[in-house]
């Protein structure tokens, strides 16, 4: 029988807004995320504000507590404990950071439901200040890709779990996500695969441009609690789908004793 793959985004996915965004809010660099916007990618740029809040003498800890007052929604917190609990893998691909991420997950008491968390690799050096950088290494080729940023390209991080999990069986996999750089990966799914963009945000703009290239069945959804009872809606109808042909086969077999 087929497992479920679930992968998720994280910013204006698990959780509702950008955590990049409300860090850069909630701790006083408005001005000066804006000031320099146009000089630097945002991964970099996101690595210049935790410098700024180091030589204020803000500490990763006060980060931290920042990021866990960040709300998420209960439909997808309960959504990923019982898609966890039915047997789903769970996955995270990202363009936030690691601290971010794992802050916030283990703050809702997510962090162990998610098998895998690709994301910018983040580290708090020894003078304690928060460092952030990109997942693909920026001395090595390009990724290649034009649909999405050179710090990461979601398409081949979906094709690398697919390499590492196939030797299992086939697996069916759900997308969940909401901007641009979600419509790389969502072009690596086949038929019998689902995506889940977020209605009006990019990614379902641009699937309806280019509808003919997805092959993947669509479901938009609109907020948290949309997200959760449309995941857990598509999981219970899959693992039904595949029952149900596990018991045609078994009959068919048993026709033939």
């Amino acid at each position: 029988m087929a497992g479920i793959v679930v992968v998720f985004d994280f910013d204006r996915t698990l959780i509702d807004g950008d955590s990049d965004s409300w860090v850069v809010a909630e701790m006083g660099l408005t001005q000066l995320f804006n000031e320099l916007r146009s000089t630097l990618p945002w991964n970099k740029l996101m690595d210049r504000m935790m410098e700024e809040l180091h030589l204020q003498g803000k500490s990763s800890v006060d980060i931290k507590e920042c990021l866990k007052r960040i709300p998420m929604h209960l439909g997808v917190i309960a959504a990923i404990k019982s898609a966890q609990a039915s047997g789903c893998d769970l996955r995270i691909i990202s363009d936030a950071n690691q601290f971010f991420i794992e802050t916030i997950l283990e703050c809702h008491g997510l962090l162990g439901s998610f098998s895998q968390i690709v994301t910018n690799p983040s580290i708090v050096d020894g003078d304690g200040r928060l460092r952030i950088f990109p997942y693909h290494d920026v001395g090595s080729p390009s990724h290649g890709c034009n649909l999405c940023p050179s710090n990461l390209c979601k398409g081949v991080v979906i094709d690398q779990i697919r390499a590492s999990v196939s030797a299992n069986g086939r697996k069916i996999y759900i997308y969940l996500g909401d901007g641009r750089n979600d419509f790389c990966p969502t072009l690596r799914l086949v038929e019998g695969d689902h995506v889940m963009p977020r209605k009006d945000y990019a990614l379902s703009k641009r699937i309806y441009s280019n509808r003919m290239l997805i092959k993947a069945d669509i479901h938009e959804w609109s907020d948290g609690e949309e997200l959760g009872k449309i995941l857990l809606h598509l999981i219970h109808r899959i693992s039904t789908e595949e029952i149900n042909c596990s018991d045609l086969s078994q009959l068919n077999s048993s026709d033939h004793i």
